[in-house]
């Protein structure tokens, strides 16, 4: 009997970590589908990047604030699938989609927080809600998290606060979700060179430097450090890893 090409949607697929974890995912021999949120042209790269190692993929646009335009978002990717796979669900969820905010306890706004909560709590938590009957049993979902979830630096509170309750809700998910045999886990990166943040890791000397010096390994994470532990959660060989959180920040502030 012929084994089905298991699928993973990857939301933020066209840069950074959801980039490089599509690309890490595609290698392991699954189909992929990745969202953007407004570059179209980067997430088109990335699904011919895909295609060139022979596997499927494909990008839809989706902005994870605009909980009023995931039924149809659900609707298009389901739809796909059918109409190219013959099934409609997918095997492995990443919500990998976010964005930054740095500003001190005393200047943050509540529009800014708003902003945070819906991007990496509230889309998070009903876009994996609408997506849950198209989940295969037997799947699994990544969150992806902060190592500022565990420490703490100056002007991350909102963005740190609202990781730390990515990761208990992940718990919640593992524990609601066991009995269809659907895995839930967290990936929290350390710093990370990309232009996540207007890329202040990458591109400010002084906060690379300090980011090195705090991290064991003596150096700033890079994209290729985290998709393939993405990817890994994506196997069989983490079938027995559920509710758990992986820090890769290459012993960043132990």
């Amino acid at each position: 009997m012929e084994t089905k090409t298991k699928v993973a949607l990857v939301t933020g697929g066209n840069r950074g970590l959801g980039k490089n974890s599509a690309l890490k995912i595609a290698q392991k021999g699954l189909d992929v589908i990745i969202t953007y949120r407004s570059n179209r042209d980067e997430a088109e790269d990335v699904v011919n990047e895909i295609k060139e190692m022979g596997r499927n993929a494909v990008a839809f646009q989706l902005d994870t604030k605009d909980r009023k335009s995931f039924d149809a978002f659900v609707k298009n990717v389901t739809t796909h699938l059918q109409e190219t796979a013959g099934n409609p669900n997918i095997d492995y969820l990443i919500n990998n989609a976010g964005t930054a905010l740095y500003s001190p306890i005393t200047e943050v706004t509540e529009e800014q927080m708003d902003d945070i909560v819906d991007i990496h709590f509230k889309g998070v938590f009903f876009l994996t809600q609408k997506l849950l009957s198209f989940i295969n049993d037997g799947g699994g979902i990544i969150n992806i998290s902060s190592g500022l979830a565990r420490f703490a630096t100056p002007g991350s509170s909102v963005y740190g606060s609202i990781k730390a309750g990515v990761e208990m809700l992940t718990k919640y998910m593992a524990k609601e979700l066991g009995i269809r045999k659907i895995r839930a886990n967290v990936v929290a990166p350390g710093a990370i060179e990309t232009d996540f943040g207007g890329g202040r890791v990458r591109d400010d000397k002084e906060i690379n430097d300090m980011v090195a010096g705090a991290t064991a390994l003596g150096r700033v994470g890079l994209p290729d450090d985290i998709g393939g532990v993405v990817a890994f959660l994506c196997t069989e060989d983490a079938g027995w890893i559920n509710g758990q959180r992986i820090e890769a920040s290459g012993g960043m502030f132990l």
